[in-house]
Protein backbone atom coordinates (compact mmCIF):
# COMPACT_ATOMS: atom_id res chain seq x y z
CA UNK A 1 0.00 0.00 0.00
CA UNK A 2 1.62 3.18 -0.80
CA UNK A 3 2.53 5.68 2.05
CA UNK A 4 0.65 8.60 2.65
CA UNK A 5 1.11 12.29 3.79
CA UNK A 6 -1.07 14.25 5.64
CA UNK A 7 -0.17 17.91 4.70
CA UNK A 8 -1.72 20.69 6.81
CA UNK A 9 -1.58 23.93 5.57
CA UNK A 10 -1.19 23.56 1.90
CA UNK A 11 -1.59 27.28 1.00
CA UNK A 12 -0.32 28.43 -2.52
CA UNK A 13 3.48 28.82 -2.56
CA UNK A 14 5.02 25.91 -0.52
CA UNK A 15 2.20 23.32 -0.29
CA UNK A 16 2.02 22.44 -3.87
CA UNK A 17 5.76 21.94 -3.69
CA UNK A 18 5.93 20.12 -0.97
CA UNK A 19 2.65 18.07 -2.19
CA UNK A 20 4.26 17.27 -5.65
CA UNK A 21 7.52 16.34 -3.71
CA UNK A 22 6.01 13.59 -1.82
CA UNK A 23 4.23 12.55 -4.73
CA UNK A 24 7.07 11.78 -6.70
CA UNK A 25 8.32 9.54 -4.15
CA UNK A 26 4.94 7.93 -4.38
CA UNK A 27 3.13 9.07 -1.95
CA UNK A 28 -0.44 9.90 -1.72
CA UNK A 29 -1.61 13.34 -0.18
CA UNK A 30 -4.38 14.80 2.35
CA UNK A 31 -4.49 18.23 1.34
CA UNK A 32 -5.51 20.36 4.52
CA UNK A 33 -6.36 24.41 4.44
CA UNK A 34 -9.15 26.22 5.24
CA UNK A 35 -10.11 26.88 1.62
CA UNK A 36 -12.15 24.48 0.26
CA UNK A 37 -12.45 25.54 -3.17
CA UNK A 38 -8.32 26.19 -3.49
CA UNK A 39 -7.87 22.33 -2.34
CA UNK A 40 -10.35 21.02 -4.66
CA UNK A 41 -8.36 22.76 -7.42
CA UNK A 42 -5.25 21.64 -6.39
CA UNK A 43 -6.15 18.07 -5.43
CA UNK A 44 -7.43 18.14 -9.44
CA UNK A 45 -4.31 19.56 -10.45
CA UNK A 46 -1.99 16.63 -8.36
CA UNK A 47 -4.62 14.17 -10.00
CA UNK A 48 -3.66 15.42 -13.36
CA UNK A 49 0.29 15.04 -12.79
CA UNK A 50 -0.55 11.41 -11.43
CA UNK A 51 -0.35 12.31 -7.61
CA UNK A 52 -3.85 10.82 -5.90
CA UNK A 53 -4.87 13.60 -3.68
CA UNK A 54 -7.95 14.75 -1.31
CA UNK A 55 -8.91 17.64 0.20
CA UNK A 56 -9.93 17.74 3.42
CA UNK A 57 -11.08 21.62 4.32
CA UNK A 58 -10.73 22.21 8.16
CA UNK A 59 -9.87 25.48 10.20
CA UNK A 60 -6.94 24.25 12.14
CA UNK A 61 -7.18 26.83 15.01
CA UNK A 62 -9.43 24.19 16.07
CA UNK A 63 -7.47 21.81 17.84
CA UNK A 64 -10.28 20.25 19.38
CA UNK A 65 -11.59 18.87 15.85
CA UNK A 66 -8.23 17.27 14.87
CA UNK A 67 -8.92 13.82 16.11
CA UNK A 68 -11.71 14.00 13.84
CA UNK A 69 -10.19 14.98 11.02
CA UNK A 70 -7.30 12.36 11.15
CA UNK A 71 -9.96 9.99 11.51
CA UNK A 72 -11.60 11.16 7.59
CA UNK A 73 -7.99 11.34 6.66
CA UNK A 74 -7.31 7.32 7.86
CA UNK A 75 -10.57 6.36 6.69
CA UNK A 76 -9.46 7.48 3.46
CA UNK A 77 -6.10 6.38 2.87
CA UNK A 78 -6.24 3.55 5.28
CA UNK A 79 -3.14 5.24 6.94
CA UNK A 80 -0.87 7.85 7.51
CA UNK A 81 2.93 7.79 7.28
CA UNK A 82 4.13 11.39 7.27
CA UNK A 83 2.21 14.33 9.36
CA UNK A 84 3.56 18.11 8.00
CA UNK A 85 2.34 21.02 9.47
CA UNK A 86 2.85 24.31 8.00
CA UNK A 87 0.35 26.75 8.39
CA UNK A 88 0.77 30.68 8.22
CA UNK A 89 -1.77 33.10 9.37
CA UNK A 90 -1.62 36.69 8.08
CA UNK A 91 -3.30 38.17 11.28
CA UNK A 92 -0.16 36.28 13.35
CA UNK A 93 2.06 39.41 12.22
CA UNK A 94 1.59 41.29 16.12
CA UNK A 95 3.66 43.64 17.56
CA UNK A 96 5.05 42.84 20.94
CA UNK A 97 3.18 45.72 22.50
CA UNK A 98 -0.11 45.23 21.48
CA UNK A 99 0.09 41.53 21.83
CA UNK A 100 -3.06 40.67 24.01
CA UNK A 101 -4.08 37.70 25.54
CA UNK A 102 -7.37 36.70 23.22
CA UNK A 103 -5.02 36.94 20.04
CA UNK A 104 -2.20 34.61 21.84
CA UNK A 105 -4.44 32.03 22.68
CA UNK A 106 -5.68 32.20 18.77
CA UNK A 107 -2.06 32.03 17.93
CA UNK A 108 -1.41 28.84 20.12
CA UNK A 109 -4.36 27.52 19.59
CA UNK A 110 -3.06 27.38 15.45
CA UNK A 111 0.37 27.35 15.93
CA UNK A 112 1.14 24.82 19.27
CA UNK A 113 -2.32 23.23 20.65
CA UNK A 114 -3.07 22.65 16.98
CA UNK A 115 0.27 19.92 16.37
CA UNK A 116 0.17 18.28 19.98
CA UNK A 117 -3.44 17.49 18.88
CA UNK A 118 -1.71 15.86 15.70
CA UNK A 119 1.14 14.02 17.45
CA UNK A 120 -1.98 12.56 20.06
CA UNK A 121 -4.12 11.79 16.76
CA UNK A 122 -1.16 10.25 14.62
CA UNK A 123 1.75 8.83 17.28
CA UNK A 124 0.02 5.87 18.37
CA UNK A 125 -0.03 4.57 14.72
CA UNK A 126 3.60 5.39 13.73
CA UNK A 127 4.98 3.83 16.51
CA UNK A 128 3.05 0.38 16.17
CA UNK A 129 4.74 0.26 12.50
CA UNK A 130 7.57 1.54 13.54
CA UNK A 131 8.05 4.33 11.02
CA UNK A 132 7.05 7.58 9.80
CA UNK A 133 7.76 11.47 10.56
CA UNK A 134 6.25 14.23 12.52
CA UNK A 135 7.46 17.01 10.69
CA UNK A 136 6.72 21.04 11.44
CA UNK A 137 7.92 24.22 8.94
CA UNK A 138 8.14 28.09 10.80
CA UNK A 139 8.98 31.03 10.55
CA UNK A 140 12.96 31.78 11.98
CA UNK A 141 10.71 33.90 14.64
CA UNK A 142 10.51 30.91 16.55
CA UNK A 143 14.63 31.32 17.26
CA UNK A 144 15.22 34.73 16.16
CA UNK A 145 12.99 37.66 18.18
CA UNK A 146 12.25 40.06 15.48
CA UNK A 147 9.87 43.25 16.09
CA UNK A 148 5.79 43.02 14.70
CA UNK A 149 6.42 39.54 15.17
CA UNK A 150 6.16 38.88 18.60
CA UNK A 151 2.57 36.93 17.88
CA UNK A 152 3.79 33.99 15.86
CA UNK A 153 7.24 34.05 17.34
CA UNK A 154 6.21 32.96 21.01
CA UNK A 155 4.08 30.18 19.97
CA UNK A 156 6.05 28.94 17.60
CA UNK A 157 9.30 28.93 19.67
CA UNK A 158 6.62 26.61 22.19
CA UNK A 159 6.07 24.24 19.59
CA UNK A 160 10.15 23.78 18.63
CA UNK A 161 10.69 23.46 21.88
CA UNK A 162 7.91 20.43 22.45
CA UNK A 163 9.28 19.11 19.01
CA UNK A 164 12.49 18.89 20.19
CA UNK A 165 11.13 17.21 23.49
CA UNK A 166 9.32 14.75 21.43
CA UNK A 167 12.16 13.78 18.82
CA UNK A 168 14.23 12.55 21.58
CA UNK A 169 11.23 10.23 22.69
CA UNK A 170 9.82 8.66 19.65
CA UNK A 171 13.54 8.16 18.03
CA UNK A 172 14.07 4.78 20.03
CA UNK A 173 10.66 3.75 18.08
CA UNK A 174 11.58 4.46 14.30
CA UNK A 175 9.55 7.66 14.53
CA UNK A 176 11.21 11.19 12.97
CA UNK A 177 10.38 14.50 14.18
CA UNK A 178 11.85 17.81 12.99
CA UNK A 179 11.04 21.23 12.45
CA UNK A 180 12.20 23.79 10.22
CA UNK A 181 12.56 27.63 10.86
CA UNK A 182 12.64 29.21 7.11
CA UNK A 183 13.66 32.96 7.68
CA UNK A 184 13.40 33.84 3.76
CA UNK A 185 10.15 34.76 1.89
CA UNK A 186 8.70 31.99 0.21
CA UNK A 187 7.75 32.92 -3.62
CA UNK A 188 3.79 32.42 -4.07
CA UNK A 189 3.03 32.62 -0.62
CA UNK A 190 -0.05 34.75 0.74
CA UNK A 191 2.47 36.79 2.79
CA UNK A 192 4.56 37.38 -0.42
CA UNK A 193 1.67 38.25 -2.20
CA UNK A 194 0.99 41.02 0.14
CA UNK A 195 4.39 42.53 0.20
CA UNK A 196 4.29 42.52 -3.61
CA UNK A 197 0.52 44.00 -3.49
CA UNK A 198 1.87 46.40 -0.56
CA UNK A 199 -1.32 45.34 2.09
CA UNK A 200 1.71 44.20 4.30
CA UNK A 201 4.71 46.83 5.42
CA UNK A 202 7.80 45.11 6.06
CA UNK A 203 10.23 45.82 9.09
CA UNK A 204 12.75 44.26 7.47
CA UNK A 205 14.66 42.52 4.57
CA UNK A 206 14.07 39.14 4.00
CA UNK A 207 15.85 37.03 1.11
CA UNK A 208 13.58 35.04 -1.36
CA UNK A 209 13.35 31.40 -1.68
CA UNK A 210 11.62 28.98 -4.20
CA UNK A 211 9.01 26.87 -2.38
CA UNK A 212 10.74 24.11 -4.51
CA UNK A 213 13.89 24.05 -2.04
CA UNK A 214 11.65 24.19 0.87
CA UNK A 215 10.15 20.67 0.13
CA UNK A 216 13.21 18.98 -0.96
CA UNK A 217 14.78 20.17 2.25
CA UNK A 218 11.95 18.82 3.87
CA UNK A 219 12.01 15.18 1.93
CA UNK A 220 15.16 15.23 3.26
CA UNK A 221 14.55 15.64 6.65
CA UNK A 222 12.09 12.78 6.15
CA UNK A 223 14.23 10.71 4.15
CA UNK A 224 17.58 11.03 5.68
CA UNK A 225 16.59 11.44 9.67
CA UNK A 226 19.93 12.95 10.35
CA UNK A 227 18.42 16.11 12.07
CA UNK A 228 15.54 16.95 14.26
CA UNK A 229 16.16 20.91 14.06
CA UNK A 230 17.08 22.96 11.01
CA UNK A 231 17.05 26.77 9.26
CA UNK A 232 17.10 27.75 6.17
CA UNK A 233 18.67 29.84 4.43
Amino acid sequence: MSKTLVLLGAGTGLGPAIARRFGREGFRVALVARNRERLAALADQLGAEGIEAAAFPADLARPVEIPALIDAIRHRFARIDVVLYAPLDLNGFTPAADLTTATAQQLLDLYFLTPIALVQAVLGELRDRGEGSVLISQSVSATQPAPVLSGIGPAMAATRNYLQSLAAEIAPDGVHAATLQIGAMIRGSAVHAALLSGALEPNTEFPEIDPADIAETLWELHAKRDTSDLQLP
